[in-house]
């Protein structure tokens, strides 16, 4: 079987199969200022989703077997460019992220961390592709006979492969919170947690995730960002903000901030419409 479930820009969810989209649904925003300001798009609708899959698979191959996985940093300041600036400087020896035709995998490439994260969006179920597959090599892969997408299996899997300092990337606090019980029994290994994909995420379930997450992306997400400024966590960025919750992910995102050389003050930046 040969399908990937994405949720796309907007919480669009689409579906892919064999390299064509067969199935777009109804947008959950209106506006991302991301992909207004790399793709053009002033309004988010199913037809303008589909055109920017589409375009995905044109350009990279994504779900497809001619699937491009190295690539540079697309965003300046995002999630997987930040790992890639980490596992760079050494500062974690592994990033436990998912990708399509693959699942849950465990990586060290900085470029393939970009290259398999940093241009796509959430994927809810995959199927596997044998050449991402062959490429990232089966025993970074979860599960390689069907892209199993299970973040604390990818964990404990980082764990037996010998690493000590694991990024694993989550969009849900119930992952956040297993993964922090997870931590805790072991003595020398250290478990950082990104959460991207937060959009339509309830106030309990927001709470939740900061009170466990390192990292988190504020999406389109209103109640991340009431609680991100509640708190008084470290943030970065206007747009789309990110916020280092703990001290670790502090640190992390100002290493990143220090690459590129400083964020720019934007005032008048545009953000996603509606907040959900």
């Amino acid at each position: 079987m040969d399908e990937h479930v994405i949720e796309a820009l907007g919480k669009t969810r689409i579906v892919v199969k064999k390299g064509k989209v067969v199935e777009v649904g109804e947008p959950k925003i209106n506006y991302c200022p991301l992909f207004d300001k790399y793709r053009g798009i002033k309004e988010i609708t199913p037809e303008s989703a589909r055109e920017n899959i589409e375009f995905r698979i044109k350009d990279f191959g994504m779900c497809t077997p001619h699937r491009k996985l190295r690539m540079k940093d697309f965003l300046s300041f995002g999630v997987s460019e930040t790992l890639g600036t980490l596992l760079e400087e050494k500062i974690i020896d592994c990033a436990v992220i998912v990708s399509e035709g693959c699942g849950t995998a465990i990586i060290t490439d900085p470029e393939f961390v970009q290259g398999m994260a940093g241009r796509i969006s959430a994927f809810l179920s995959t199927s596997p592709i044998i050449e991402i597959i062959n490429t990232i090599e089966a025993e970074n892969v979860l599960n390689p006979e069907n892209a199993e997408i299970n973040q604390i299996k990818g964990a404990l899997k980082a764990i037996d492969m010998g690493y000590k300092n694991i990024a694993v990337t989550i969009l849900s606090p119930e992952d956040a919170k297993k993964l922090r019980d997870l931590e805790k029994e072991y003595e020398d290994i250290k478990i950082y947690i990104f959460a991207a994909h937060v959009s339509e995420m309830s106030k309990e379930d927001s709470k939740a995730l900061f009170d466990n997450a390192d990292v988190i992306t504020g999406c389109a997400s209103k109640y991340i960002r009431e609680i991100g400024d509640e708190r008084k966590v470290f943030k970065a960025g206007a747009s789309i903000p990110i916020y280092g919750v703990t001290e670790e992910g502090e640190i992390f995102l100002k290493r990143r901030i220090e690459k590129i050389g400083g964020l720019k003050d934007k005032p008048n930046a545009k953000i996603p419409d509606p907040l959900i």
